[in-house]
């Protein structure tokens, strides 16, 4: 567990209180240009017409959607091979990461309440054992003996967790601010806002901690140095829930606070349109201890025999109308001879289950409609057991995980428009059509990615992998050097 600072929050909420700068009255700081300030002087309509232009060239420029090829090619993603040892001077090859000593009523304090995290119950097994949740129970029979034990019921929201026990560890870490290329702040962003999500809660109370946390970053003498383009978050949630627009929408307006204009955040499901949200792949159950264990899980899901041709785990969304997901449950009770179903009504299928698992070790292929929103956890579960994800919309993978996925779609999955299951289309017959050589190329591509869509246990990651928490690190490191060197977005 993360060490709890015996302080309390009142140093913290006194800098918070800290009075606004004061200008005696006859030095008021507009008053030098109040002149200038009427419309009946010339160079106040000159000033008004430039601004204007360039208010229309920004809002131009912000309309105009960015291909994820165009991204790929201004910022490559990180090349780090799935295997690839961890040696020398290589390490650190693209800077050190100084992390922020914040203030643990943004942190430790919001996780000693877990009790209080969730309207719905105690979230306090769900975060335990470091992020990782309870260990994983009723595998026998499903997973080889000798790796039962990287097995955990993970969190899906318990990121932020994991990533600050492991960068606090991280080889690439410094304590001298001054030789730091990027600034790691350890805000527990989606623990704070998610027992406000629901309820009558008010705006101020869903964003008073991001509010509290700006305000003390900002304090800091480093952010001044690049008004925070070094600086870097974890926000264990999808983005949508830090973009609140109005008082009374869902969510925080914690990403449209300025100050988080520059700063980079990693998120479960990006804003493709937002340079600055990076996704990072939902933590699943599997946390290898060792190096062994991940390779010998990649062995087990290679050689596995598979009795179904595809799988489905969710439940209908009874409440849309034309419910998608009722349309695939609908083809798999149709054709149960090829198609094995996962019913996730309520809450059964919460944070993974034996029967999950199972399912996917059996199948070749897994459906992975959108969840409630664009992603879904289910993709990573699915690639874990080495079963080969079918998607139906572009931005449920995609668009959001460049640094993580392969970057030719259909060398690990298969893409199938919505519009035509809606129509008619069998999925059966468009998965039976693609050849067992094509199916066992596509198997032994998402199997070698393993390693870049999984959290290690041990708080230092594995001796000879990176696992996904190294390639977001790396590649954070990497955007922000780029910076340095004079490409801004």
């Amino acid at each position: 567990m993360l060490p709890v600072s015996d302080n309390t929050s009142s140093e913290f909420l006194h800098l918070l209180k800290k009075p606004k700068t004061q200008y005696p009255e006859s030095k008021k700081p507009f008053d030098s240009v109040q002149p200038y300030l009427s419309l009946q002087h010339p160079r106040t309509w000159l000033v008004l017409t430039i601004l204007l232009i360039q208010l229309l060239l920004l809002l131009v420029a912000r309309s105009i959607p960015f291909s994820a090829s165009h991204s790929r090619e201004n910022f490559p993603s990180p090349y780090i091979p799935a295997t690839s040892s961890i040696d020398g001077d290589d390490q650190c090859r693209f800077g050190k990461v100084y992390v922020y000593d914040l203030p643990p009523i943004l942190n430790t304090e919001i996780l000693q309440k877990c009790d209080e995290l969730s309207p719905f119950g105690s979230q306090c097994e769900a975060f335990s054992n470091e992020g990782f949740g309870r260990r994983a129970e009723g595998l026998a029979g499903i997973v080889p003996e000798n790796v039962t034990h990287a097995w955990y019921w993970t969190d899906q929201f318990a990121l932020e967790i994991i990533y600050h026990n492991r960068i606090i560890n991280h080889r690439c870490r410094t304590t001298e601010p001054e030789s730091a290329t990027a600034f790691y702040i350890p805000f527990y962003a989606g623990l704070a806002v998610g027992k406000y999500l629901w309820r009558n809660y008010s705006a101020r109370q869903r964003d008073w901690h991001c509010e509290a946390m700006l305000e003390w970053v900002q304090s800091q003498p480093y952010w001044a140095r690049s008004d925070g383009w070094d600086h870097f978050v974890t926000m264990g949630r999808i983005t949508w829930d830090f973009r609140r627009s109005k008082d009374d929408d869902w969510g925080s307006s914690c990403i449209y606070q300025p100050m988080m204009r520059n700063i980079t955040r990693l998120l479960i499901e990006r804003n493709p349109w937002d340079y600055f949200d990076v996704g990072v792949p939902y933590p699943t159950g599997f946390h290898p201890e060792t190096d062994s264990d991940l390779t010998t899980w990649q062995e087990f899901v290679r050689k596995r025999g598979r009795s179904s041709l595809y799988s489905f785990a969710g439940a209908t969304r009874g409440f849309i109308a034309g419910d998608f997901r009722g349309l695939l449950l609908g083809q798999c009770f149709e054709d149960p001879g090829s198609c094995r179903v996962v019913d996730c009504g309520g809450s059964r299928c919460s944070n993974g289950t034996a029967a999950i698992l199972a399912a996917f070790l059996e199948s070749d292929f897994c459906l992975q409609p959108r969840g409630d929103s664009f992603t879904r956890r289910s993709i990573f579960d699915c690639m874990v057991a080495g079963s080969i994800p079918v998607f139906f919309w572009k931005r449920t993978a995609y668009y959001q995980y460049e640094w993580f996925l392969p970057g030719e779609p259909e060398s690990y999955s298969v893409f199938i428009d919505r519009n035509a299951v809606k129509n008619g289309t069998s999925i059966r017959r468009v998965l039976e059509r693609i050849s067992r050589e094509d199916v066992r190329k596509m198997r032994e591509k998402v199997i070698e990615h393993i390693p870049k869509i999984i959290y290690a246990k041990p708080k230092e990651g594995l001796v000879r992998t990176r696992d996904a928490f190294d390639v977001a690190i790396d590649g954070v490191l990497r955007r922000i050097k780029e910076q340095e060197e004079g490409y801004k977005w």
